[in-house]
């Protein structure tokens, strides 16, 4: 009898889990649209910021931070003030681990709340920022 009640609630937890396995494009528009009010400045966004990380644009993705910003590495936070030091400091933002999260990441996995949109782990964080609500970068931990 435990037996079976065991392997009823671990099938339950199991069904429970799919359908975040499962979700499309489609799903991530809607979750968008709830928490950021629209999505298509977001799957816009993040389709350039796959590219430019993909082919190590350091002034494209200069151009997609929102400054100053916190990079956090090693236990530190460390401030990059403007473009200029972003692209000074590009190899100590954008290190293999945080390329390799946003490369592979896909659409329909990203994960949005009221803080913003989080690619891998929380490698890369970005949001609407300001009057116009323009998609930006804004922390970076690696």
């Amino acid at each position: 009898m435990k037996v079976s009640i065991l392997a009823a609630v671990l099938s339950g937890f199991t069904f429970i889990a799919v359908p975040a396995l499962a979700q499309t494009d489609a799903d991530m528009d809607k979750r968008l649209d709830e928490t950021m009010g629209s999505h298509k400045d977001y799957a816009k966004f993040f389709s350039k910021l796959q590219k430019a990380v993909a082919a190590d644009d350091k002034q494209a993705l200069s151009a997609m931070v929102y400054y100053p910003f916190a990079v956090h590495s090693k236990g530190k936070a460390v401030m990059i003030k403007d473009a200029k030091h972003f692209v000074a400091a590009y190899d100590q933002i954008i290190t293999p681990k945080v390329k390799a999260a946003v490369v592979k990441q896909t659409y329909a996995t990203l994960f949005a709340n009221w803080q913003g949109v989080m690619i891998g782990d929380g490698d890369v964080w970005f949001q609407g920022i300001g009057d116009k609500l323009e998609v930006k970068i804004f922390a970076v931990n690696n």
